[in-house]
Parts: structure tokens; sequence; C-alpha cells
């Protein structure tokens, strides 16, 4: 019914005076809304296998839409009306303003958000009126060329030229075969596939004109991203970069920073500096740790390069670094998730770009905001909480607090190992960790058997600021009582002023030896004061170490050792525990 209507356009619109044309703003039927370019994309085509004016704008925030039009407001309800009733267009379709609007995405190449209104599509019963002035009749265009010229043209292109005609297409969603240059009958389906699609005759044959159709669509991606040839001497590097996208904001060395100047969410760094494979390496660590390079994606260091792609739930980073006589510069690309074709097409423009200029940025370049979270002005990624655990077995095996480890998507120890829980005990309030990979603890938690006095001194080792020191800390106090404020005789209750940080610590005797396992701070939803904390008794913990398979060393020496020694033996055995999203 859709290609009836399209029969009963008013001439009667063409026939108003021009200056009523420009004075009246026209406006749109926005028929659907997509959350990507891709899908927007397929929308339009569908659209537009069946109607007239069909239109595709960007929306901003990641969403793109479809709209007839443009029209003036009474064809606008008309256009609505018609279709609505027809079944064409779904019953939540509306009339927008061009300001709702953005850069438009199809056809490839229009833009007719300063355009003029197009023709109004009358009511199947509304008799047709003949204009006043019927506009001249357009000038046809020159005839394409006929099968065998088509052939001849075609003949005369070279490897890389038919290789990107098949490029093309696969981008176009008409051929999936092999990139190989070579035309054979998979090649010659999709073409006339694309050319059915685009109101060619399917010959199977691309004229010229129809090959600079396709590479106008193939290209039309970087519409709006303003692609230009950047030369950053301070870096030292040239690359194509979409200047419409992003602009310079600071140099923090390594790092020459770009930040988004528009509606995509994206940034750039250029990264330069001195050094050998030794710094090379030491960089792809540390980009590692930044928020920006999200933890999931490939990655790969290979002696004189190294590739880390981050795939995040918003966010996509691309970093590409080389190492060439003396000199490592490259770049990471961070892109909006969901924009996968646009993203993938920019940054192999990039990849082919990227030249070396001379020199490095110097290291004292920039004046950045010095900040412990930092690192030359990007973020660390950072766990959820940290808190602390000890070594209870030779493999490995850590014992910490249930709290520790509880909602977490990964765990490590020591920030370089993921470990797996293996037993949680949310009663008492502890769990055991088993590294993915076996370790060597330098020293092992031994378990007191000889029952402590009270008031005797005692000492938890744990890393009481999350790991900020990088180290454990040793905190000393008195053992306070035998049993927890009920008379739980699974806890022991603790004169010091631990942290939270230091919750999952071994609590120590004089000698070093394991009294017990210093709990969260709150208990039965209470907030302790500074000077009182918990410790799950031995009995208790070694009966979860039995459980979850662990046999339990023991001990019932009673020395005294000096307080530095006592810190070095606890700090072999204490670890930290990150719990991260």
């Amino acid at each position: 019914m859709a290609r009836i209507l399209l029969g009963f356009i008013f001439a009667v619109f063409m026939a108003l005076p021009a200056a009523r044309a420009q004075e009246e703003p026209v406006v749109w039927v926005q028929v659907e809304a997509q959350p990507s370019l891709n899908a927007a994309q397929d929308a339009a085509r569908r659209y537009a296998a069946t109607l007239a004016d069909v239109n595709g704008f960007a929306l901003g925030r990641g969403w793109y839409a479809i709209a007839l039009g443009p029209y003036r407001r009474e064809e606008a309800e008309r256009v609505l009306q018609v279709y609505r009733a027809e079944g064409v267009i779904a019953r939540d379709s509306y009339i927008a303003e061009s300001s709702d609007y953005q850069q438009q995405f199809w056809p490839i190449g229009a833009n007719l958000l300063e355009g003029p209104a197009a023709p109004a599509i009358a009511a199947p019963d509304s008799p047709p009126v003949v204009a006043a002035d019927p506009a001249p009749a357009p000038i046809p265009e020159p005839a394409d060329e006929t099968l065998r010229e088509a052939r001849e043209s075609e003949s005369l292109l070279d490897r890389d030229a038919r290789a990107a005609l098949q490029e093309a297409m696969t981008w176009a969603g008409v051929y999936d075969g092999a990139i190989d240059a070579a035309f054979g009958q998979g090649t010659r389906a999709a073409m006339a596939r694309w050319q059915a699609q685009n109101g060619f005759e399917a010959t199977g044959v691309l004229t010229t004109r129809q090959r600079a159709e396709l590479f106008r669509q193939f290209n039309a991606v970087f519409d709006g991203l303003g692609l230009e040839v950047v030369r950053d001497n301070a870096t030292g590097i040239a690359m194509e970069l979409p200047t419409a996208v992003l602009g310079f904001d600071r140099y923090e060395p390594p790092f020459a920073h770009f930040n988004a100047t528009g509606d995509i969410d994206a940034r750039l760094l250029l990264i330069s500096q001195s050094g050998d494979r030794a710094t090379l390496a030491g960089l792809y660590d540390i980009m590692q740790t930044l928020e920006i390079v999200p933890e999931s994606g490939p990655r790969s260091l290979d002696g004189d390069r190294f590739t880390l792609i981050g795939e995040g739930a918003l966010q996509i980073s691309h970093t590409q670094v080389w190492l060439r006589d003396g000199a490592i510069k490259g770049f990471t690309l961070i892109w909006p998730a969901g924009d996968e074709a646009r993203r993938s097409r920019l940054l192999g423009r990039m990849q082919d770009s990227f030249d070396w200029l001379p020199g490095t940025l110097d290291p004292a370049e920039g004046s950045g905001a010095q900040d412990i979270d930092l690192i030359s002005g990007l973020e660390i990624r950072k766990p959820k909480q940290a808190r602390s655990g000890f070594y209870v077995d030779a493999s490995g095996a850590v014992l910490t607090t249930a709290e520790a480890v509880a909602n977490c998507g990964r765990i490590t120890i020591d920030e370089a190992y993921e470990a797996d829980v293996v037993l949680s005990d949310a009663d008492l309030g502890v769990a055991i960790l088993r590294p993915r990979q076996p370790l060597a603890p330098v020293r092992v938690a031994a378990f007191q058997e000889v029952t402590p006095r009270l008031l005797s001194d005692v000492a938890v080792s744990g890393y009481s600021y999350g790991g900020l020191l990088g180290a454990p800390t040793v905190t000393f106090g008195q053992l306070a009582e035998l049993q927890g404020l009920n008379g739980e005789a699974h806890l022991k209750r603790l004169a010091l002023s631990a942290l939270e940080g230091d919750a999952g610590g071994p609590v120590l005797d004089t000698g070093g030896a394991v009294l017990g396992m210093l709990l969260a701070r709150a208990q039965d939803g209470r907030t302790l004061p500074d000077e009182v904390s918990f410790a799950a008794t031995n009995g208790a913990l070694q009966a979860v170490l039995t459980q979850g398979g662990i046999t339990p060393r023991v001990t019932s020496d009673q020395d005294r050792i000096p307080a530095e020694a006592l810190t070095d033996r606890a700090g072999e055995m204490t670890v930290l525990v990150s719990c991260w999203d």
C-alpha cells in the first residue's frame, strides 16, 4: 500500500510561493530510534525500500533516529495520519523538529537539516491539483556505462583497487568472502546484491559511477570526524586524527592528551619517550593498571612493540606502542563501545598514517597536578575494597575475612595473583582463598596451641591503608579478653587501634605465632570504639582450615623476639587481598 500512496504526491505544494517555503520551518516524522549506527543504517535501508523521503540523523548520546521529511507542519501531519492508518509506520511515530537532530548519516552524504521541505503525501481520496507554475523538468544525467564498458573499466583496476572494492562490499553487508582481489562467483553475486539494493540493474559488474557511489557510502562513516593529519613536534608524531571530535588538551609526559570536543565521548593519548626494551616493558605493565584500559581484551608484548586492547561495557581502548632507535612512540584511542564499525575504520586510518618525526616528548614538558592516584594525569584502576590476609599453607592458600571477598568480580593476592574463594564461613566471618597458580610463601602461619595470658602483648599485621604504603604495618596492643562481649568462645577481644584495612590480618604473640585473625570492626551491626577490636580464635580458624582441606601448622613455642624481627616475620606471611568489580 505504501508504494501506491507514493503516487498521490500533491503537485500543489510546488505552486506555493518561494517566500512561504523559506519562512515556514520544516518538521519531520520520526518513525524509529536505534542505539547504534549499524542498527540505524539497517533500519534506514529497510524503510527506504518502501518509502520516500527516508533520512537518518544522530540524536546524541549514542542514539540515532529514522525520520521522514522534511515537510511543512500541515504536510507532516497528513503523512503521519496516512502512514499510521496504513500500518506503514509505528503507532508511536511522531512529528519532530529539526533542532532535535544532529549530523545526518542517511542518505550517505546528504544534509537536509537546512534544505527545502519535501513534497507532501496526499490522502488517497484527495484529487490532484495542477501547479500554476510547474517547475522545469530536470536535466537528465549522462547515461551510465554499458555492461561492456563497465567490464572494460573494471579491467583497468589494479590489485589494491579490486581488494578495496571487496572490503567496501563487506562493509555494505553484501560480501562475506575473502579479500583476495579475485572477482569470482561470490564477488559477482555481492556486486549484484549491492546494485539491487541501490536501485541499479543487477548485472554483477559495477560501472565506474557505481564504484564511486559504493566508495562514497563506504567512506561516509568518516563524515563529521574532520580527519586531518596532525603533526605534533613535541612528541615527534604525525598521524591522521578526527579533529572535529578530539582537541589537544595538555602534555603530561610520556603522554600528550587529546580530549573530546563534541558529542562523542572519545579520548586520545600520543605516547612518546626515550627508552629501551626495559622501559617499553615497564610502560606495558603500568598502562594495564590505568582506568582507561579495561581489564578484559587481548594484549601482547612482543620484542620492540606491544598492543593493549581493553574492552569495557562503555568504552574500548586500543593502545599500540613501538620501540625504534631508542625512542618509544605510540598512541591510545579510547572510543565508545557500540560504535565498532566507525571505531575500527578510524583506527585503521590512524594506524596507516602513523609517522615518526624527530625527537621525543621532553620529560619536563607540562605541569600536571600531582596525585598518588594518577599517572601522568591518568587514573589508576583501584579495587572496590582492600583488606588483609595471611598464608596458611606452602602452596599459597590465604585466610582472610568473608567481608573482604564478598560480591567480587575478581580477587587478587598482592594485586598480582588471581585467587578463588574455596570456602567462606559467614557465621565466623572468615574465608579461604586459593591462588590460581601455586605460590611459594616465604613464611606460613604457625598457630599457637598454648592459651595466651590476659593482658599479654599482641600485635596485628595488616595493610592498614589498603596497600597505599606498599607493605603491611604492625600495630601493637594487648589481649583484653578471651571471649566476645556476649561470652562468645570463638572470639578474643583486643585492646588496640586497628584500621579497616587491617581486617583479615594475623594476630601474633611476642614470638610471631598466630593467636587468631582480626575481624572487621563492625560487630553485630555496631561500630566499635577505636581502641577495641576482635579476633577469631585459633580453634575456630583451624576448624575452618580443616574443612577446607588444609592442615594448619601449630607451635607451642613462646619466644619473645625483638619488635623489628617480629615486624619482619609478620610481613613475610601477610598479604594484601583486593576485591575488584
